[in-house]
């Protein structure tokens, strides 16, 4: 009954998640206030910013959930693996040892499923990644615009086309990273044959 309040309560975490949507922290002084950029440059990266904004919030929440059930997934199954050694020797007939180490090895087991197949580290890595190299880049226009090119117009170009390679990155990740249902069904289908061979 412990260990399954305990459960329980823990992912609070991952259900906050699931639910609420993060919001962009403020970065500081941005296009704006920049010294460096003309008028027509700062309405174009603004304009810019607006369209990727949503991207970004999507990135951050993606993120966040997948930190949460990344951490949740390490909190069970990490001290599962030493719980269930532990816990194996005392297992007699007519108590509870026999369902507690029934349960926490299927806890285990299902929370290792899901970590793998939901590709969660991977995702977590990704989105992460992505998001911080976005903002990496817009620091890096505002603070050393000349690493980008030689006039505003190349360095703008320049920061675009970094943004799309950011955004190709993250999108390639999380197709990549999808969970593995195709590649189930594809096993199932293997199995389905070979027993109608056999």
């Amino acid at each position: 009954m412990v260990y399954s309040i305990f459960l329980i309560a823990s992912f609070l975490p991952v259900a906050k998640a699931l639910r609420l949507k993060v919001e962009l922290n403020p970065g500081g002084a941005s296009f704006d206030e920049s010294t460096y950029f003309d008028d027509d440059a700062k309405k174009l990266l603004n304009q810019h910013y607006s369209r990727i904004q949503g991207t970004l919030g999507y990135w951050k929440n993606q993120a966040s959930l997948y930190k949460s059930l990344h951490y949740y997934s390490l909190l069970w199954t990490i001290p599962s693996a030493v719980l269930i050694p532990v816990l194996t020797p005392w297992i007699a007939d007519g108590d509870f040892s026999k369902p507690a180490v029934t349960l926490v090895s299927a806890v285990t087991a299902v929370l290792l499923a899901f970590h793998k197949g939901l590709k969660v580290e991977d995702n977590l890595k990704a989105y992460r990644h992505g998001e911080s190299e976005f903002y990496d880049l817009v620091r890096r226009l505002l603070d050393q615009p000349m690493t980008l090119g030689k006039g505003q117009q190349e360095q703008i170009d320049m920061y675009f086309e970094e943004v799309a390679r950011i955004r190709r990155f993250v999108r390639n990740a999380e197709t990549d990273n999808l969970g593995t249902l195709d590649d189930a069904r594809a096993e199932l289908n293997k199995r389905r044959k070979n027993n109608s061979t056999n």
